[in-house]
């Protein structure tokens, strides 16, 4: 799946909903794909016309990019499974706890990952793991 070309990362995340739709055999990677457009249904008629493989999103407009979104799902899926940054698997627990909804809890965390990738862009760095972390548990008193 990995690939600097955008449209063929769209295109992994259509062919991976139709699999999933027409009951075929899934990777590993196809089916955590197909497992978060499964939580979005919002995004189901988008993901069911390739016409939107081409599509840009602005967000000056208040256009939220679906792809975005549910690749920032996968990241932190991958971060959740090797606990990395250490302590992040605790978060999202006592997070999921606080909020009662696991999706909930990744909404909140996905906020403080697009804030430490932002300014680790801004800055020419690597991402503030511990600011990272940190703001997620400011979600835990909200």
């Amino acid at each position: 799946m990995f690939s600097s070309d955008r449209n063929e990362l769209r295109r992994f995340f259509f062919d991976s909903w139709n699999l999933q739709l027409e009951g075929k055999p899934l990777d590993a990677m196809q089916q955590r794909i197909a497992d978060v457009i499964a939580q979005h249904p919002e995004y189901h008629a988008l993901l069911n016309d390739v016409e939107n493989l081409d599509r840009d999103y602005d967000p000056a407009a208040g256009e939220g990019n679906p792809f975005l979104h549910m690749s920032m799902h996968i990241a932190l899926a991958e971060q959740l499974a090797t606990d990395r940054p250490a302590g992040i698997r605790a978060c999202h627990a006592r997070l999921t706890q606080f909020t009662g909804s696991a999706h909930e809890a990744e909404h909140r965390i996905m906020e403080c990952l697009s804030e430490a990738l932002w300014l680790a862009q801004r800055h020419n760095r690597l991402p503030d793991e511990n600011a990272y972390i940190d703001c997620i548990r400011k979600h835990l008193t909200k």
